[in-house]
């Protein structure tokens, strides 16, 4: 049992916490709750997490769903006129009665060289100031880049809004990771972690809804492409005003009482990950790039979401070479949507509730992605073919592989520095993979079903499987190995719980698997 304090002692402590984000080298928690364990009412710490979840999670859900359907809806706006508008499809020289879609796959890759230039100063932006700040300010700039891309007259002119699109937006999953992993335990960001995520289901559903919608516009002064880019861009606006007022850390959420605010902060001890310290320690950010674990999670994450480049950007296209018409090749997202919002939402439920079984469930929720691809690659494309579709839902379970990677990769890192490092390059990893899948892609392959696409999607996911085996047996061996080196000590525990140490620092620091 931890040490009690009195509530007149935990006020006192408390009320430090208005300086709390000056602490310097160690974790903003330190003034709030000092370095003494303290009995907390379960009452209060339940009422605190239902306060938190009711702020953060609905926020972020949407937020992170804008970021989806701002990069998806480019398959069907290519459906609506944009191809031919901009010139996105050409035919190829070699082959005249081709068409060459080249132009397009690098629309789609290039937002993600953006983002990959973005991550790493976001991540520093989001430590080192206050969390609220630099997301509105970002939040509102990214609105209005894609509202601009109704001004757009050419395919170059799409490459450049693309780039800074992704730069902007790079903001967004890095800033949530961080922000889960420092208001939730251990056994709580699987859940929390997978409720954002699955907002990559809930706006495959909702932006298919919202695109069928403009697919009936059939007048107006615009292309039907262009209005759904301003709406787009007017939802991130609205979002961003909201981000204005997060605050960084739950020492600063001003929407907790004082109890409240201690109780959030002290339930994070025994897990050992910390809270927040904005102090760039470049000792951590060592540890990280020469840490494996790190490195396995980046593997998995670059072939895990190669499915994604090609499936979200040129899905309706490729629905459609099935015989189905474009408004129908958008309702197919539906069920693809539906079994990827399950699949993560069922995986993130099952981790918090059961230890140690997220990477079965990760291995698990691989296979039936490699089946989809061979039933599409294999069945016969004929007029309204169902087999290739049911293939096509079948690949949806990707989004129970991605969500476990990055509750996996955030679980297992502390220390502040490392954190923003690991998140970045998770989603590093995450640009590649989608820089990779559109260019499996090969219009004049369509006659054979597109071979290099789903074969090398099906060896991506083995990879995965391969990269989540390893890593498995790399967290068991550290934890063995720290479980025959300490000696449990509660007092000690509780100090270094908040002193920003690193998950390798810190001897009290246990990996989930």
């Amino acid at each position: 049992m931890e040490k009690g304090t009195e509530p007149q002692e935990r006020h006192t402590v408390a009320s430090h916490g208005a300086a709390a984000e000056q602490i310097g080298d160690k974790d903003v928690a330190i003034t709030m709750v000092g370095e003494e364990g303290h009995a907390i009412d379960p009452v209060v710490v339940q009422r605190a997490v239902r306060k938190i979840d009711r702020f953060l999670i609905p926020a972020m859900t949407v937020g992170y769903g804008l970021v989806y359907y701002d990069k998806a809806i480019l398959g069907s706006a290519a459906l609506f006129g944009m191809t031919t508008d901009l010139k996105l499809s050409v035919p190829d020289p070699q082959n005249p009665s081709a068409v060459d879609t080249s132009r397009l796959s690098w629309a789609t890759s290039i937002f993600y060289f953006g983002m990959l230039g973005g991550l790493y100063p976001m991540s520093y932006a989001l430590q080192r100031f206050e969390t609220g700040r630099v997301l509105g300010g970002v939040v509102a700039l990214w609105s209005l880049i894609c509202m601009l891309t109704a001004a757009v007259t050419s395919y170059q002119g799409l490459y450049a809004q693309r780039f800074f699109l992704g730069f902007v937006e790079s903001v967004i999953p890095t800033g949530f990771m961080c922000i889960i992993s420092g208001y939730y335990t251990q056994q709580e960001q699987s859940l929390r972690q997978s409720w954002w995520f699955s907002s990559t289901g809930i706006w495959t559903i909702v932006g298919g809804a919202l695109n069928y919608g403009f697919a009936q516009i059939m007048g107006g002064g615009l292309r039907r492409w262009q209005y759904i880019y301003l709406l787009a861009g007017c939802l991130t606006f609205i979002f961003g005003l909201f981000c204005f007022v997060i605050p960084s850390s739950p020492v600063s959420a001003w929407f907790l009482t004082t109890d409240e605010k201690f109780a959030a902060v002290e339930r994070l001890r025994y897990g050992q990950t910390g809270v927040r310290c904005t102090k760039f320690k470049w000792s951590q950010l060592r540890e990280a790039v020469l840490d494996i674990k790190i490195w396995l999670i980046a593997i998995m994450m670059v072939s895990a979401y190669t499915v994604n480049g090609a499936v979200s950007g040129f899905g309706p296209l490729i629905v459609s070479t099935f015989g189905w018409s474009t408004l129908e090749s958008i309702v197919f997202q539906f069920p693809l949507g539906g079994l990827c919002l399950i699949a993560i939402l069922l995986t993130g439920w099952l981790g918090s509730r059961y230890p140690n079984i997220r990477i079965l469930m990760l291995i698990i929720c691989c296979l039936p992605v490699i089946a989809g691809c061979a039933i599409i690659w294999r069945s016969e494309w004929s007029y309204h073919a169902a087999a290739p579709v049911v293939g096509y839902t079948l690949t949806g379970t990707f989004g129970g592989v991605v969500s476990l990677i990055i509750t996996i990769g955030m679980s297992n890192v502390a220390g502040h520095t490392k954190k923003s490092f690991t998140s970045a390059t998770i989603f590093v990893a995450y640009c590649v993979g989608n820089i990779i899948g559109p260019q499996l892609i090969k219009s004049q392959t369509k006659v054979s079903h597109y071979p290099e696409l789903w074969l090398g999607l099906i060896i991506c996911y083995c990879i995965t499987i391969l990269a989540s085996a390893a890593l498995f047996v790399v967290l068991r061996y550290e934890n063995q190995k720290k479980e025959s080196a300490v000696v449990e000590d509660e007092v000690k525990r509780a100090k270094l719980a908040f002193q920003d140490l690193t998950d390798k620092e810190n001897p009290y620091f246990r990996y989930v698997m």
